[in-house]
Formats: C-alpha cells, sequence, structure tokens
C-alpha cells in the first residue's frame, strides 16, 4: 500500500502482523475508553492558525536532559518490540539514532542490551520497572550502565498489569494461546519467514541474560505477572536513585500531586503518561492532564508526554500543553511492523515535516516558541 501520512502504517500493520501481535500493541485495557480519549482529545485542541509572521525557516531541534535532539521526539518502550520486525529494537534504535533523536528499550525487550547499544552512535535510554526481584534490578541497570546508557526511563504506572481483552482473543494470553498464535503465523507468510524464523531467538533478551536461561514468550504474561509488585511505594524507589547515577525519568505520572511528590523524590522529568490506555480505563487523557501538571513541576524537572501521539500536530500540541518533549508507541511500531528500519526512519521524517507546517502556521520559528498562545483551545482548562 502507499504511505501517505503517519496513519497509513497502522493499516499496513494490519496486513502484516499476526492478529495477536497487531492486537496487542493496538488494544488497550478494558473498554479501551482512555486509549481512545487519548487520540480523540489530542486531535480537538485546534491550533491557533496566524499568517505573515515571517517565521522563515524552522528549527525542530531542542535540548532534553543535556542531549541534543534533532526534533522533540523519543521512541519510548515497547515490550517484545523484537516481535515485529527482525531484531526490532535494533533497528528501530538505528532509525531512531539516523533522525538525530534517541531510542528508550524496554526491560522485556527481545534484544538485550548488549546486542543493541554497540551498534549505536549515541546512548540510547533504558527502561526499568518496579519489580519483586530486585536482583534483576541491579543486573540491568548495571548492564546498563556498563553499555554507556546514561537515562533510565522508571516505568511507575504498572504494579498490576491492566486487563487487555483483545489478548484473550487474539490468541496472545489466554487458552490455547501458543496453536492459535502458530496457525496466525502461517496465515501470514511475511512475517513468519522475516520475523518468525530469521528472528530468532524469540526470548526476553535481557531477563534470559540475568537468569542464564532462556526465556520464552510462552513465559512473558507468566513472568510479569509473578513479578510485578502492588505494594510499592516511593521508599521502594529511593534506593534506584541512589544506585542509578545518570538521569531518572518517572513514567506514569498523571496527576499534580504524583509530579510534586517525583521532585521530592529526585526525579531529573517525568513523562505524563496513562500508559496509552493500557493500564486503567476511564482516567483522564494525557493531553487533559499534562497543563496542571506542567503548570505545578516545569520550572523544577523535564516534562515529557506520551499517549495518543500519531502525527506531527499532535507533537506540537503537546508541546504547546506544557511537554518538553514527547515519547512515541504505537506509532513507531506500526511503521516498524510495516516497514523495518526505513519504517521508522520515513515516520520521523513525516513527523518532521508536519512540524513544520505546523510550526510556520503558528508563527513558531523554534520549539521554544511554541506555548499555549499557539491554541486556539485549551484542554484541561
Amino acid at each position: 500500500m502507499i504511505i501517505s501520512s503517519t496513519t497509513d502504517y497502522r493499516e499496513a500493520a494490519r496486513r502484516r502482523l499476526p492478529p495477536f501481535l497487531f492486537h496487542y500493541i493496538d488494544g488497550g485495557a478494558y473498554a479501551e475508553q482512555t486509549m481512545r480519549r487519548n487520540q480523540d482529545d489530542l486531535q480537538a485542541l485546534s491550533l491557533r492558525q496566524r499568517v505573515l509572521k515571517g517565521v522563515g525557516s524552522v528549527d525542530l531541534s531542542t535540548e532534553i536532559l543535556g542531549e541534543s535532539f534533532a526534533l522533540p521526539v523519543v521512541l519510548g518502550p515497547v515490550g517484545l518490540t523484537g516481535m515485529y520486525a527482525r531484531r526490532g529494537e535494533t533497528q528501530a534504535a538505528r532509525a531512531a539514532i539516523s533522525r538525530g533523536v534517541t531510542f528508550t528499550m524496554s526491560s522485556v525487550s527481545v534484544c538485550p542490551i548488549e546486542e543493541v547499544q554497540p551498534t549505536l552512535e549515541r546512548p540510547m535510554w533504558f527502561q526499568l520497572y518496579v519489580l519483586r526481584d530486585r536482583g534483576f534490578m541491579r543486573n540491568a541497570l548495571d548492564r546498563a550502565w556498563a553499555a554507556g546508557i546514561r537515562t533510565l526511563v522508571f516505568t511507575v504506572d504498572m504494579p498490576v498489569p491492566g486487563a487487555r481483552y483483545r489478548d484473550a482473543h487474539s490468541g496472545m494470553s489466554g487458552p490455547r494461546g501458543p496453536q492459535r498464535r502458530m496457525l496466525q503465523a502461517m496465515l501470514h507468510p511475511g512475517w513468519a519467514w522475516d520475523v518468525g524464523v530469521m528472528g530468532r531467538p524469540h526470548d526476553l533478551g535481557n531477563v534470559s541474560a540475568y537468569l542464564k536461561k532462556k526465556t520464552t514468550l510462552e513465559d512473558y504474561v507468566g513472568w510479569l505477572g509473578a513479578n510485578f509488585d502492588p505494594s510499592i511505594g516511593w521508599r521502594d524507589l529511593e534506593w534506584v536513585r541512589e544506585y542509578w547515577k545518570g538521569p531518572m525519568v518517572l513514567k506514569g505520572i498523571l496527576d499534580p500531586e504524583d509530579a510534586r511528590d517525583a521532585v521530592a523524590f529526585g526525579a531529573d522529568g517525568i513523562v505524563v503518561s496513562n500508559h496509552g490506555g493500557r493500564q486503567l480505563d476511564g482516567v483522564s487523557s494525557t493531553v487533559q492532564a499534562l497543563p496542571r501538571i506542567a503548570d505545578a513541576v516545569g520550572d523544577d524537572l523535564t516534562v515529557l508526554a506520551d499517549s495518543g501521539i500519531r502525527s506531527g500536530l499532535d507533537v506540537v500540541r503537546m508541546i504547546a500543553q506544557g511537554a518538553r518533549g514527547v515519547l512515541l508507541g504505537r506509532a513507531y511500531i506500526y511503521a516498524l511492523a510495516a516497514a523495518g528500519e526505513q519504517g521508522v526512519a520515513r515516520l520521523l521524517d513525516l513527523i518532521a515535516s508536519e512540524m513544520r507546517v505546523a510550526m510556520t502556521l503558528t508563527g513558531a520559528h523554534a520549539i521554544a516558541d511554541i506555548s499555549r498562545d499557539s491554541l486556539a483551545s485549551v484542554a484541561g482548562a
């Protein structure tokens, strides 16, 4: 199919992927109300068009946590990225670096840290959960630091996994899951050869490196369920703050009080996020929550945002609401599944192009010129 916009990649991914993988990345929790709200509320936010402002050339570059970025975008952490394209973490990371941004490796990636980071010209970021197995956490932190990674993204909104009904329907989980996945793979021969055969090993690379044995995808849901810790509190993160000497970003903040607690904790940044609507359904969209949080702590740490971002216009909207930059999740996975490294690079080019148009027609020469004055209406006001 012809790819002419960022949203075309979703349909291309749907055609290529076995249903269990497509619905795993495409779905949300429960009735998926929050997942839909993330996109709807962003797209309902009107930009304020201005003309004859003499903008000239548009500068998309910015600085985030001491790093220079060609545009205010980070590829966020997505579990099992390596199942969407052959050694997918490596492909996505290379695409990000080629476009002057960075990639965040999930702790439940297919490729391990040691496979991906040496192929890159700049350090990627690394994401970690609070888990019962603190030995795994220390091992992952040590390996990340030894590889040259300095920015840690700590996901705090997943003490328990959300109920994702689509996964049971699609075969990602539930009875007869392996048999259903095998049949689906056979019906998608392009993916089956490129990823199913040539993309092996299919395990949780970082977990396997710690356990010193292969952790298969059949173990994925069970391992996560056994290791998430619903009893965690701020004190449980204090040792990580002391242990990790680089910038630390807390991902999953949706309330100004939690954001203030993050400042008191010593976080260098936060990601305003509802996990893409994959955790607690019925909560606020990210773009609705963002302004209050940015007003509360934007002068004290770096505020980033994710969830629902599908285009360069959405990036501009999030920045206008108070974010320093954004993390992409589904958007780049669709592109990765559809066309690998080139797809992700092309997606970033499309986002940059859309941002230039939006900034020119809202009178913004640089990222710092984007503000709430760039909006005709303000979500969360």
